[in-house]
């Protein structure tokens, strides 16, 4: 098992004090996927409590305890963030996806401690000191087979997130649910317990569906044969473009999904991409760049690009982003469309922000202007006579102004 080696003199400590570290979830399943994984979550067996384990880990980098009354605590060394939690059992106390009471129990043996954990392939551990995997529930049959099966069904259904959890799993591994684990999902719809989850933990999981996987429109096909139209209205999604745009390569993860939710309600009426965007965030920033770029496509005329046009695309979308999205509307059907654009775009400056203003409020003020209503008015039709090639410098734009403003002092 591969982990970063930076751990070894963490884990030299705890075998001192004959506290036994073992790798634990997602780490171990991504390692057998042969998937590199950033999250890294440790068990400790044999300790205390929490309090001694921050003691330990303060040697070593930055402790975070914001989960500590779940018995978990982060260390940050160098790059890495790292979760360090003793094993504990959980019961549920009341609705939603953290009505828990969690008891740490630093006897229980392994198997017990993975019990409460959700699929058998996410309760694999590695061994530290002993170097072998811990498969209590043979989620390593479960991986060879491609397939997601629930560890125990009386405790799967205690937490509705997890029929979320399952749909993204099987969209970004390829896997298929298990026929059992399927029906329990359906039934757990049914009897409307995903209401208990608060909107924020349904967009995270739609967040990783879209993400994470090669083909996420898979996750919409399972989200309808679940039945959770309640949730997911059963609009037209455009499920092949969502599949294109996938492939697609960014840097800026925000920026892809906010292109992945515009593909997805491509087709919506206004009123149901409204709908559909409300249903899964809050977030003003993600609404706004969403509607921004279902505008910029509405409004895209293939058959008549002007420089003005593409100046003017580049004050609401990043241009490199939009083609992003041209290119998934289009299937990529498009290529010497696109990369024409892409090459005006560049030429014009505006590839990756919009044309930076020649004339500022400063600017005004120099001409003896006091700051007024009329300020914007100025700024707003310079700006667009600068697109339009009016000038093309700050001499140049300067002159412009001069004569702009005795026209609005004429009609004073």
């Amino acid at each position: 098992m591969n982990y970063p080696t930076s751990l070894n003199k963490i884990f030299t400590t705890f075998k001192k004090l004959q506290i036994k570290p073992i790798i634990v979830g997602g780490y171990v399943r991504d390692m057998l996927l042969g998937i590199k994984s950033k999250d890294i979550d440790i068990e400790l067996y044999g300790v205390k409590s929490l309090e001694v384990v921050e003691t330990i880990l303060k040697e070593f980098g930055e402790v975070n305890s914001v989960g500590k009354s779940f018995g978990v605590c982060k260390l940050k060394i160098d790059s890495l963030e790292i979760d360090f939690s003793l094993p504990r059992e959980d019961s549920k106390v009341s609705l939603g996806h953290k009505g828990f009471k969690v008891i740490t129990d630093k006897n229980l043996d392994f198997k017990t401690a993975t019990s409460r954990r959700d699929f058998k392939m996410n309760a694999i551990g590695y061994d530290i000191i002993e170097k072998k995997i811990l498969d209590p529930f043979n989620g390593q049959k479960d991986i060879k087979e491609k397939k997601i099966s629930a560890i125990d069904e009386s405790k799967f259904i205690e937490d509705p997130l997890r029929v979320l959890r399952a749909v993204q799993f099987a969209a970004r591994f390829e896997f298929k649910i298990d026929e059992k684990l399927f029906l329990l999902c359906q039934n757990m719809v049914a009897k409307k317990s995903l209401d208990e989850l608060p909107k924020e933990r349904v967009y995270e999981e739609i967040k990783k569906l879209l993400l994470k996987s090669q083909k996420p429109s898979q996750g919409f096909i399972l989200l309808k044969k679940l039945n959770t139209t309640l949730y997911f209205p059963e609009f037209e999604f455009q499920l092949p473009a969502l599949d294109f745009m996938a492939q697609k390569k960014l840097k800026d993860k925000e920026e892809k999904l906010s292109l992945m939710l515009t593909v997805l309600s491509l087709k919506f009426k206004e009123k149901e991409q409204l709908k559909f965007l409300n249903l899964l965030t809050k977030s003003k920033n993600s609404l706004k760049k969403v509607e921004s770029f279902i505008q910029a496509i509405k409004s895209f005329d293939e058959n008549n690009i002007k420089d003005y046009d593409i100046y003017i695309l580049a004050t609401t979308v990043k241009i490199e982003s939009f083609l992003y999205l041209l290119d998934a509307f289009f299937l990529g059907k498009k290529k010497i469309l696109i990369k024409s654009i892409e090459q005006r775009a560049k030429k014009l400056g505006v590839l990756y922000k919009k044309l930076p203003a020649l004339i500022l409020g400063r600017d005004l003020l120099k001409l003896g202007l006091t700051p007024s209503p009329k300020f914007s008015k100025l700024l707003d039709k310079t700006y667009d006579a600068q697109l339009h090639k009016k000038f093309t410098n700050k001499e140049e734009a300067v002159e412009w102004l001069k004569e702009l403003i005795k026209k609005f002092n004429s009609h004073k």
